[in-house]
């Protein structure tokens, strides 16, 4: 055997899987550094990626929060209730029932190992809707429960309002238009679940965000503990909401195969 026989021959991998492979460590990274960011204090180095962009990319699927951890971990269930007005032809409107729709997701959870982002769009819409609404001042959190529903400026209205009384300061400014921007979201879910619910005869919507605290974990064992009674968050009427890129056919064909919905 000679010499350049023996020598051994390194195969060369085709160029579609080196393609495949960079592609893969690169998302890695990315994804290492998104979450790195997401769950590290606010500094300037999480500006370096648009805040929206990041938002849009860790939640709901890859959300992370030291809440699951002792000193204090979750201690408490979240509501999202709805419920709409019918308008039918002769001019007769009805209101109809509370449902929740975070009860109803949670069919999605139950049983299954991989589930659908679609599950926690209700819970995490109620937490972010209550911890947003806590920093309004006491005149805002009074407008959130008047109604705002006719016309086709109610949102602007409502917008306006909640910004003539917010305090001058650079936080107010800021809390409100984050507060806004949720406000809008959950009237935009409360107006796809009415719709699948009841269908396209709705000419308002109302919802309220609640937390109902577990039993104390000193008390665990207390057979005659119970849970304290849940906070809820009233919202007044509003008109309907269609965010552009809402797809309320797929909407309502997920959320009407949910066990609770009969």
């Amino acid at each position: 055997m000679t010499e350049t026989d023996s020598t051994p021959k390194i195969k060369k991998r085709p160029l579609w899987l080196r393609l495949v492979a960079v592609a893969c460590v690169g998302l890695t990274a990315w994804h290492v550094f998104a979450t790195f960011l997401w769950v590290s204090p606010s500094s300037e180095l999480r500006d370096a990626v648009p805040d929206k962009a990041l938002r849009a990319y860790m939640q709901p699927m890859f959300g992370q929060s030291w809440s699951v951890f002792a000193p204090k971990p979750i201690d408490g269930d979240y509501s999202f209730e709805v419920r709409a007005t019918l308008e039918y032809t002769n001019g007769r409107r009805e209101a109809t029932q509370w449902v929740d729709a975070v009860n109803l997701e949670m069919d999605l959870i139950h049983h299954n190992l991989f589930p659908p982002r679609a599950s926690l769009a209700g819970n995490q819409l109620a937490s972010d809707y209550r911890n947003k609404w806590q920093k309004l001042n006491d005149e805002q959190k009074n407008v959130v429960t008047l109604g705002y529903f006719k016309g086709d400026d109610w949102s602007n209205r409502l917008n306006d309002d909640l910004n003539e009384r917010e305090i001058q300061s650079t936080s107010s400014r800021k809390n409100t238009k984050s507060f806004i921007e949720t406000e809008r979201a959950a009237s935009a879910y409360a107006t796809q679940v009415a719709k699948a619910l009841w269908g396209q005869d709705i000419s308002s919507v109302q919802f309220r965000a609640g937390r109902q605290a577990v039993v104390p974990f000193e008390r665990r064992n207390d057979p005659e503990a119970q849970r304290p009674d849940a906070v809820t968050i009233d919202s007044g009427w509003r008109g309907l909401t269609v965010i552009e890129g809402q797809n309320e056919e797929n909407f309502a064909e997920v959320f009407n195969s949910l066990e609770g919905v009969k």
